[in-house]
Order: C-alpha cells, then structure tokens, then sequence
C-alpha cells in the first residue's frame, strides 16, 4: 500500500526540490526517462483480456444457476428411473445455457464501450520540459512534469499549482460541487483537508473553465492502481 502525500500542504519550493526541477525549465530528458521507469505511464493499467471460454465458464459461478443446474440434474435422474424422460432437464440446461451467452455477450459490449471512452479521455498536454513548451500525449507526462493549462483545457493528472491566474476548475464528478471551484497557489495547513477544499490541486479528468494556470504533476493515473 502506498502512502499518500499530502501535497496540499506543501510549498511550492519543498515541491521542486523533491521533484529537482526548475520551474522555468521543467523537467530534462534523462529526468523524464527515469521518472517514467520510476512511476510508469500517465495511464490506467489495464487487466489482461479473459478468453471467451473463460467469460462463458464464469457465467457459471452464480449461486442461482449453480442451483438450477443441480435442480436439473436431479429431476433428470427422478424422471429416467421413474420412465418420465428428461425433457424437464433439458428444458431447464437450456435456459441456464442461454443466460450464460447472453451474460457473455453483455460483458463484450460493456469492454468495448470501456475501451471506447478510454481513446476519447486521450487528451494531449502542454508541458515546459528543458525550457521549451511541448504538446505531448497525456500518458506520457511524469510526476515532476510542468504542465500549463488554458481555459478549456482537460486536467490530465493531479497537479499542485504553482500559477493560478483567475482560475477556476469544474470538479463536479469528483466533489459533488454544482459550480466551478476558484484555484489559488497558498500553502493548505489542515492535513485533514477533504478533496472539495484543496484549493491549491487540480485534480485529473476535471475541466479548467475560467482563467490559466501551471501545475506540477505529483500524482499519476498509473499511480492510483498501484496503490
């Protein structure tokens, strides 16, 4: 389990020296290159995909349709010695067989939409490494990274700010907040500060609405399953 840093309550000065960067520069080359080895890729890691076989076994495992299998080979048994056939048997191995491809067939569909909103969250990302402004894909920023931001702009992991012009941030689907949250740079002292009240964040998939700003990449997406 990993612990968790409280980077809200640090200044903006212990959070450069811990990632040894120059907030006019960024990060350089041989930075991002260990940084990556270090923490991995600015993404969500994914489960290796189970065979069909597999899905259609796990199907199975329902204690409801254990116990319909084992009704049907039970009045299976009672009908041949009793010379009523096993038409009941059948009937009911059928329905359990069918549920099984259907629950298959709605698990395919539900990876495939998975996979879809997955290349639509793709977003690209404009970080100052070695002094100039890059556009990047996303997955590959690193803890460390500077990343500037602009009104429209998807937050593409969780940044401390170190710039906060006007800012303002939607984080509806992670606060529950109804209105753009207004961003600032100051030092939080309260550890027990919850997610709504850190000022000084952004956090990753929500939206810049107003204003610009800079952040430094202290977690990524890699980083939330590892933990």
């Amino acid at each position: 389990m990993k612990e968790e840093k409280i980077w809200f309550c640090k200044t903006i000065e212990e959070i450069t020296q811990e990632f040894k960067i120059d907030t006019n520069q960024g990060l350089s080359k041989s930075q991002v290159t260990s940084n990556r080895q270090t923490y991995g890729s600015n993404e969500l890691e994914t489960k290796k995909k189970k065979s069909l076989f597999i899905k259609f076994l796990e199907q199975f495992k329902d204690f409801m349709i254990i116990i319909l299998i084992i009704a049907a080979i039970i009045s299976g048994v009672i009908g041949y010695i009793e010379g009523e056939g096993v038409t009941d048997s059948v009937i009911i191995l059928i329905v359990v067989i069918v549920n099984a491809i259907i629950g298959v067939a709605q698990e395919s569909k539900a990876e495939k939409s998975l996979e879809a909103l997955q290349k639509l969250s793709s977003h690209v990302a404009k970080v100052l490494r070695e002094g100039t402004i890059q556009v990047i894909a996303s997955k590959e920023l690193v803890p460390g990274d500077i990343v500037i931001l602009d009104t429209g702009d998807y937050v593409p992991a969780d940044l401390r700010l170190i710039e906060a012009i006007n800012l303002k941030s939607q984080e509806a689907s992670l606060t529950g907040e109804s209105v753009p949250v207004e961003k600032n740079i100051e030092v939080i002292q309260e550890q027990k500060t919850n997610l709504a009240d850190r000022k000084n964040m952004l956090f990753s998939s929500s939206l810049i609405t107003y204003g610009r700003g800079k952040g430094i990449v202290v977690e990524t997406r890699n980083e939330y399953t590892s933990r």
